[in-house]
């Protein structure tokens, strides 16, 4: 069950990308399916491609080249519609870029959109530009595709050469660009759908204002489609190439249906750029139309490779230009990726017939078929390993070194394939050459535990499976099993290959297949999630860590919520040589951590970079919310990045005073609450229950009547055990019903207090927070505090925002009625003339702006 608790938000937050990994893996079944079908001509595939005519293969490879550029060209047509300026060479490399690791991303064509624009920014444009340009760019090629689908496809179906099921690709991609511009159009115009999403997500408002204020130039953006169309006329050109190399009647209208089914599929297909589901559905297409197999395959095959690998292949150069740590990462990826798609090729096409004859005199015919099925499986994991690879992750790296071995002597093994050996060798030594690139830690115990219960089933299920067959009856499958066939047909059926000759008879024998089926796919998605989740979190915090944090508090703490740093939310990250700790929470891949390390100020910079080394081992990022300015120096010296957050408000007790005309107001809503008989009282800890108990009714009465939720981290809830050893301030009436209450928390700064909790009930009167602070003011001057700490105020004080952020941050506070409610929590402080502070969060990189808002709002959930 414990484990159960692991693995349920693993895929709550991992969900789209298995499932886009699920969806890709299918299309590169169907591919695997199609070309097992037809295994029988595969060969005639291999001498239609070895009898191709280079000087047409040759005009196919510099129009690749001349592709890149027009995207290049796109690029800087878009960026002018949107009144900015780059070079044809920004342009192609962004594109090389950006297609390149569109690969390995979910929906890599839209997400690929938002990488690799520092150097864009350096140049001047602004990161809202460069949004808004890439918007343009990939909205005009969705469109341009569509303008020459729409008429390809009429005639074809009026020539009855196409069927409705390809109409079905091409309405799914008209109704996103439609979608696409129905959204464009309610938030320029601000329409019914703008208005409701803002409703429910009012941070897009900020966003949406700066979209609206960038125009959109209408003759640079009629270059950009054109642009466009003429890319769209390339990759029909590469087809008809493809056609006239390998010596096929080529036909225009051909090339045009199947150039389009081939994008829309691109266009529809989640990961992988397209792979599998462009080859699958392009081949079919090609033998609808009239072609044979082996020539759609054959046209299809140079199509790719002219279309993508090419490309692909100047992508992985263009990072040359620097070397950086994303390329040591992306090159092993994109070999171990080419590594799968060979193994894959190579057991689906015939073997070579004189080194298959030689093998046989040594190893016998069964070990040669089932290196084939293992040389396979190997190839099916290395499509999935290569995409985590990027991730840094350590056992990625094992895992991948492992499958490349396997894959190296099960090529040996199947038919002295030293072609498809030597290429897992180079794939071996650039592993072994960018080892210290994966460093993300692996949980040992999850490891040990993943590979010992997949072992296991493994064992099992081939036990069970090995005697079920041997002493199976001849009645259920018509066959007097050997030992040899059953192992193999258990091996089949374990990897879920299935096996041509065996048809089951009765429900009995197929339920057993579906029996060795079923255990198969879970010892194998087992083994892919203890490859994807390499370490479990640390998801708790031990008593004795808490006790000696606290010990920590007493000596080094200075800070009005340093109290949450020891709540039971948090997780204590302490340094081996370094006395002091870090409280953090964890989200997504944000390590989150409240405020400044506990430490000796002298000491600070060096736990902070300690823990970002253990950040940085543990695949995660840090955040530090709440920062104050005082501090900033530390995080700036080791290279982070500030975001002003808002301010938090002291008071001056001992010059506070409720003379004036700035206090009228105070002393109105004292002297109308006094006149209903409501006074307050103070209750030292401990609390009895009774008091606990009314106070829990206000608390419930107060949550239910705000509609929210209790939260965390940077401030408490409401808990029993907690307010008991705390002192509590109330306001009650005559009959001691309590209408309101606060409760003081340890505050670390010296002579200073501070309140966490202040809640009040639906009928409690007008001004009732005012009286109850002041009660606060006099009780903690009589205890002989000089100062109080009122709180946080988010997104106010900014005076002089400095960044895009910043701005965002300061319009949405003055001009968003969402955010009004920050307004009266800032004015409700403001009226006791406190000395304001500002508040900072501190991260790494600007991209991680893009996922603060989603990590604070998981860590503040209890």
């Amino acid at each position: 069950m414990k484990r159960f608790k692991f693995f349920v938000p693993f895929l709550r937050e991992n969900g789209k990308i298995i499932s886009s990994y699920v969806f890709s893996l299918f299309f590169i079944g169907l591919i695997i399916w199609f070309i097992k079908q037809q295994r029988g001509e595969l060969h005639q595939v291999k001498e239609l491609l070895v009898t191709a005519q280079w000087l047409w293969l040759s005009i196919g490879i510099l129009l690749s080249v001349v592709y890149v550029f027009i995207h290049g060209m796109m690029y800087r047509s878009s960026f002018a519609a949107v009144s900015s300026k780059i070079s044809i060479a920004d342009g192609t490399i962004l594109y090389l870029k950006r297609n390149f690791v569109s690969v390995f991303l979910p929906a890599g064509g839209v997400s690929s959109l938002a990488f690799f624009s520092s150097a864009i920014e350096q140049k001047g444009v602004s990161k809202s530009q460069i949004n808004f340009a890439s918007s343009i760019y990939g909205f005009v090629g969705i469109l341009s595709v569509l303008v020459i689908a729409i008429p390809v496809f009429i005639y074809a179906i009026l020539q009855g050469s196409i069927g409705y099921g390809e109409w079905f690709g091409l309405i799914a991609a008209i109704l996103l660009i439609g979608g696409i511009y129905l959204l464009y159009r309610s938030v320029i115009h601000k329409g019914s759908f703008y208005r409701f999403i803002v409703k429910y997500i009012p941070v897009i408002e900020v966003y949406a204002a700066e979209f609206r204020s960038n125009q959109i130039e209408r003759k640079h953006f009629i270059s950009t489609f054109l642009y466009s169309s003429l890319i769209e006329i390339v990759g029909i050109v590469h087809i008809y190439i493809a056609m006239l190399a390998l010596n096929i009647p080529a036909s225009w209208i051909i090339a045009v249906i199947s150039y389009i089914v081939a994008v829309v599929f691109l266009i529809i297909s989640p990961f992988l750029r397209g792979l599998g589901a462009v080859e699958a559905s392009m081949t079919f297409i090609l033998t609808r139309l009239g072609y044979s197999a082996p020539e759609a395959v054959s046209i299809t095959f140079l199509y790719r490779f002219m279309e993508f690998w090419i490309p692909m292949a100047l992508g992985a150069l263009s990072f040359l230009f620097r070397i950086n740590k994303l390329l040591m990462r992306v090159v092993p990826a994109l070999f171990l990726l080419l590594l799968g798609v060979v193994n894959v090729v190579s057991v689906l096409t015939p073997a070579i017939h004189e080194r298959l004859r030689f093998l046989k005199d040594f190893i016998p015919m069964e070990a040669i078929t089932a290196s084939n099925y293992f040389v396979l499986v190997v190839g099916l994991f290395l499509l999935v390993t290569a995409a985590f690879m990027l991730k840094g992750l350590r056992m990625a790296w094992y895992f991948g070194l492992t499958l490349c071995l396997f894959s190296l002597f099960g090529h040996i093994a199947k038919a002295i394939d030293y072609e498809e050996a030597i290429f897992s060798l180079l794939v071996i030594l650039i592993l072994i050459g960018s080892r210290k690139e994966y460093y993300v830690k692996h949980n040992s115990r999850l490891r040990s535990f993943g590979i010992q219960t997949t072992l296991l089933s493994i064992l099992g299920i081939l036990i069970y499976g090995t005697l079920g067959f041997y002493f199976l009856d001849k009645n259920h499958f018509g066959i007097d099993f050997s030992w040899s066939q059953s192992i193999r047909y258990t091996l089949e059926n374990f990897v879920l290959i299935g096996s041509d000759d065996l048809e089951p008879l009765d429900h009995f024998a197929k339920g057993f297949l579906y029996s060795i089926n079923i255990s198969g796919f879970l010892s194998i998605a087992f083994l892919i999630y203890t490859l994807i989740r390499p370490y479990m979190m640390k998801s708790s915090t031990e008593e004795e860590e808490f006790y000696q944090a606290k010990l920590l508090l007493d000596k080094y703490g200075n800070s009005a919520v340093d109290y949450f740093k020891t709540y039971r939310d948090k997780l204590i990250y302490t340094a081996e040589d370094l006395e002091g700790f870090v409280a953090y929470r964890i989200a997504g891949n944000f390590a989150v951590v409240l405020e400044c390390p506990v430490c000796d100020p002298v000491l600070r910079k060096n736990l902070i970079k300690d823990f970002d080394r253990y950040c940085f081992e543990s695949g995660m990022k840090s955040l530090y919310y709440r920062v104050p300015e005082e501090s900033l120096e530390d995080f700036i010296a080791a290279g982070k990045k500030k975001l002003f957050l808002g301010q938090e408000g002291v008071v001056d007790l001992l010059g506070f005073s409720l003379e004036g005309g700035s206090k009228k107001s105070i002393r109105n809503a004292l002297k109308k609450v006094a006149d209903q008989g409501f006074q307050s009282r103070v209750y030292e800890a401990p609390v009895k229950d009774g008091l606990l108990q009314k106070l829990k009714s206000v608390s419930d009465e107060w949550l239910e009547d705000t509609e929210r939720a209790e939260i965390v981290f940077s401030q408490g809830m409401f808990s029993w055990e907690e307010l008991k050893e705390q002192t509590i301030i109330t306001v009650e009436n005559e009959e001691e019903k309590i209408v309101a209450f606060l409760n003081i928390i340890p505050d670390y700064v010296k002579n200073e207090g501070t309140y966490d909790l202040i809640r009040k009930t639906a009928d409690a009167p007008n001004g009732i927070i005012d009286f109850i602070m002041v009660a606060l003011f006099t009780h903690l001057k009589e205890k002989g505090y000089a100062a109080i700490n009122l709180g946080f105020a988010p997104m106010s004080g900014l005076i002089d925002p400095h960044n895009f952020p910043e701005r965002s941050m300061k319009f949405a506070y003055e001009k968003i009625r969402s955010f009004s409610h920050y307004k009266g929590l800032r004015a409700a402080k403001e009226k006791f003339s406190p000395e304001w502070h500002n508040r900072y969060l501190i991260y790494d990189h600007d991209f991680d702006l893009l996922q603060v808002p989603v990590a604070l709002t998981k860590v503040i959930k209890p």
